[in-house]
């Protein structure tokens, strides 16, 4: 199933927060999945089963950093985004 998806990655009581979220954005372009990357989240498309699994990796990889949460929506009832809808 394509989804739409929305992960925002907290990492708690870090120095630096953005090599836990940069390992967000890794595992997802490893997926090859689009992704739209944003001030407090980032958006990303593709098969769910795909998804599922870059987003388990790079939480795994952000998590090896020290805590984190990560929360996440997904759907299969949003538009797409406009590069996809043609």
């Amino acid at each position: 199933m394509y989804v739409g998806t929305q992960v925002s990655l907290y990492p708690l009581g870090q120095q630096d927060l953005a090599p836990a979220i940069q390992d967000i954005w890794d595992a997802l372009a490893e997926a090859g999945l689009e992704q739209q990357p944003g001030p407090m989240s980032t958006l990303v498309w593709g098969e769910d089963e795909a998804v599922l699994k870059a987003l388990r990796q790079g939480f795994r990889r952000a998590a090896e950093r020290g805590p984190a949460v990560v929360v996440i929506t997904m759907t299969n009832a949003c538009p797409l985004p406009e590069q996809d809808q043609e």
